[in-house]
């Protein structure tokens, strides 16, 4: 018998963690708070745990994959948002294109990589 999952969420920390629950709700997610210390995100099926924790070595090795339907109008609608205006440390790249498949980047306000991407 195989593992027949629902759903996968990741856990994620936060150098400052009202900062952060701020940054995803501008980025779109809704947040449903789980405790004091750590809230879901989500948009539709997708979503994550944030945390109020900090561990540099761990932020800066978190990366999350984010397949979206359209990759252009993805990141129109981020680079909209001002993000990288509005909170410091924020990053957006421009598309890059690869043998399998394109993606843009996001860094979060502590760090936390993006890739906001499609499959050929």
């Amino acid at each position: 018998m195989k593992i027949l999952g629902e759903s996968i969420r990741p856990f994620i920390g936060s150098k400052d963690f009202n900062v952060s629950r701020n940054f995803y709700s501008d980025l779109g997610f809704d947040e449903i708070i789980t405790s004091e210390n750590m809230s879901y995100f989500y948009i539709k099926e997708f979503g994550f745990y944030l945390q109020d924790a900090y561990v540099k070595d761990w932020i800066d090795n978190s990366m999350i994959f984010y397949e979206v339907e359209n990759l252009e109008i993805s990141l129109e609608h981020i680079k909209n948002l001002k993000l990288t205006q509005k909170y410091d440390n924020v990053r957006l790249s421009e598309i890059v294109y690869n043998e399998w498949g394109n993606e843009f980047f996001l860094h979060d306000p502590c760090g936390i990589l993006w890739h906001f991407g499609v499959f050929k």
